[in-house]
């Protein structure tokens, strides 16, 4: 079977392309060459590491930063006496002494006669101090070289060396299974900083951005695979297409987004994925998906084999706790579940690596319950995904299946034998549905709405007329048969006033497909026998169902609808009412778009017979009292 309408093909695989090239730009440019990721005290998780180059071992920053202290704690400032100061007593401004006291300084230097001498600071004052200690007032005499110190300041630090020491090229850093020391620590983070260095970059950097974009393309092409293989229809639908992209830039995106911002990216909710596939479309898609952008996000996160792990225990259990939503409590309950899985994943992979419990890094656990209450906002989604992509969720579907809904209620004042007519096939069809695996929630619903055109004229239809004389037999038979018709178009037009999901107006525009309005058909070729008839002033105007479920609420109403003329209700009689019925609408080819199997027919039959025969068991009837009472 191949894809129909090739343009359209290529705007859906142009969608997939367009995603993995977005991709691939946002993906963080930071550490592109070197993606180890490794904590002090835990294992190394990789393969053993050699260097590839010669490169020097850089003190850590605490490590210059103490360095550097030691080294400034002997650094004397320099200053110069005012010009017509007094200089028998050293005295500076109460601003410049605490410059002095936060900086930590104990002496000064001072020029004199073209040479510097060195003062402590309990030999210089302030104009106060001066006064308290000598008894007559000192003005200010010193004032510090800024320029001076600055450049003797530069220069003491510019001896200080930032390295210590140099790994050669072929030496070896670590090997699997070692744990990350401190000083294991400095040597990888000096790696990463020669990787890092613009001097080395430009070849590695290209050589990954490459890599990055072969794994993107080959994850995606893998998706596309699956699609076209187990569920062609999917990749069929434009929607779906975009459906797909979307949830998983949104995701892939925000884990990019913390990895730039430093966030971990476990505050992702990936859940997402999976939760909002498995409402819409199936669980194994669900899963696939998730799997497809897991890995694509794993290419740039740390420690990827411990976020595989993590969050696809996650996703696992979002799908096989979310069977079938139709209760907004589900999704709490889901996510709780996935926080569960989540924590209990992370404990159990850091105790297999490290096999102490000082490695458990407690942030993570607050970082799961976070992502626990972002899945929960997954509902908001639910629902702007549906009117943006057309889609109908399980929990819609329950919510337009309360009769007390203003649609419902209107067609029960109105028409209210169609009303009951469509409460009977809502529940054969759903039954049928159910036997051969179909959507039964959605043919439930779609058989209360599929008559609801008959509100605008609802004494032409025999359901409504109770005993009243049938208008439509006093009609030209063509007429009557457009009176008929026009309750799928006028259906219709109320259903999309109303705003009705399409998966339910294609229910209405489907359910007699472009069968024959037979009663009225029949009775014209009988009376203009000699006439060669134009069939389609009495055919509906379709389409044929194209879905399952579309073609087994087309059994359902027509065999409710024959079920109404039956005067003997036993299995024998039903069963034949049944056949003749779906045998003519097979003949008519109402559903030869639809997947339809001869086991799926058989087993249709055999509901609607066991259901008519239920419905219409025969009763007893109840003896009198022979006083009469």
């Amino acid at each position: 079977m191949k894809i129909p309408n090739i343009p359209s093909a290529a705007f859906r695989l142009g969608a997939f392309a367009l995603l993995a090239t977005v991709i691939v730009l946002i993906f963080p440019r930071y550490s592109n060459s070197f993606r180890y990721h490794y904590e002090i005290g835990k294992p190394w998780g990789y393969s053993k590491l050699t260097a590839d180059f010669d490169f020097p071992i850089y003190k850590s920053d605490e490590q210059m930063e103490k360095e550097q202290k030691q080294l400034l704690s002997s650094f004397t400032p320099c200053y110069k006496y005012i010009r017509g100061a007094q200089r028998q007593v050293l005295v500076i401004s109460l601003q410049e002494k605490d410059w002095l006291d936060e900086n930590g300084f104990s002496r000064i230097s001072v020029q004199q006669k073209g040479a510097y001498k060195t003062y402590s600071m309990s030999e210089v004052y302030t104009p106060k101090s001066a006064y308290e200690h000598f008894g007559y007032n000192c003005d200010q005499s010193l004032i510090r070289d800024t320029l001076l110190t600055e450049q003797m300041q530069t220069k003491l630090l510019s001896s200080l060396s930032p390295t210590q020491g140099l790994v050669q090229k072929g030496e070896k850093i670590i090997d699997k299974g070692e744990l990350v020391t401190e000083r294991n620590y400095q040597i990888l983070q000096s790696l990463r900083r020669a990787y890092e260095d613009d001097s080395l970059g430009h070849k590695q950097r290209a050589i990954s951005f490459i890599g990055e974009a072969i794994l993107v393309v080959l994850f995606l092409s893998l998706l596309v695979i699956y699609l076209y293989v187990f569920r062609l229809n999917y990749l069929q639908s434009t929607s779906t297409v975009l459906f797909y992209c979307l949830q998983m830039f949104i995701v892939i995106a925000l884990a990019c987004l913390a990895l730039r911002f430093n966030l971990s990216v476990y505050l992702v909710p990936f859940a997402w994925v999976p939760i909002l596939t498995r409402v819409f479309l199936d669980s194994r898609t669900a899963l696939y998906l998730h799997y497809t952008t897991i890995l694509i996000t794993s290419v740039v996160v740390p420690a990827p084999v411990e976020f595989f792990f993590i969050e696809i225990v996650g996703g696992m259990v979002a799908v096989s706790s979310l069977s079938d939503m139709t209760r907004r409590a589900q999704l709490v309950q889901t996510a709780a579940w996935i926080l569960l899985a989540q924590t209990v994943a992370y404990t159990a992979i850091t105790f297999a690596q490290t096999g102490v419990f000082t490695s458990i890094d407690p942030w993570m656990y607050l970082y799961f319950a976070i992502c626990a209450l972002l899945t929960i906002g997954c509902y908001g989604l639910i629902y702007s995904f549906e009117k943006m992509f057309h889609f109908v969720s399980s929990i819609t579907l329950v919510e337009l299946t309360d009769i007390n809904s203003d649609l419902l209620h209107q067609l029960a004042e109105k028409a209210p034998g169609t009303f009951q007519h469509s409460m009977q096939v809502s529940n054969l069809a759903a039954e049928a549905a159910k036997a051969i695996g179909a959507n039964a929630l959605l043919v439930r619903t779609g058989a209360l709405y599929h008559d609801i055109g008959k509100m605008v004229d609802p004494l032409y239809f025999v359901e409504n007329q109770n005993g009243v004389d049938n208008p439509l037999l006093k009609m030209d038979p063509r007429d009557a048969a457009q009176v008929v018709i026009s309750h799928v178009t006028e259906g219709e037009k109320l259903a999309r006033k109303h705003h009705l999901p399409e998966a339910l107006i294609n229910f209405i525009t489907t359910h007699h497909g472009t069968s024959l309005v037979r009663y009225f058909y029949n009775t014209y070729c009988n009376e203009h026998p000699n006439e060669t008839v134009d069939e389609s002033l009495f055919r509906y105007p379709g389409s044929k169902p194209t879905t399952v479920e579309g073609a087994v609420l087309m059994m359902a109403d027509a065999i409710e609808a024959r079920s109404r003329s039956l005067t003997d209700f036993s299995e024998a009689s039903v069963a034949e009412a049944v056949n003749q019925m779906i045998e003519s609408q097979i003949a008519d080819g109402q559903f030869a778009e639809t997947k339809l199997s001869f086991k799926d027919v058989e087993d249709i039959r055999r509901v609607f017979t066991s259901r008519l025969t239920a419905i219409n068991h025969h009763r007893i009837s109840y003896p009198t009292l022979n006083n009469g009472k």
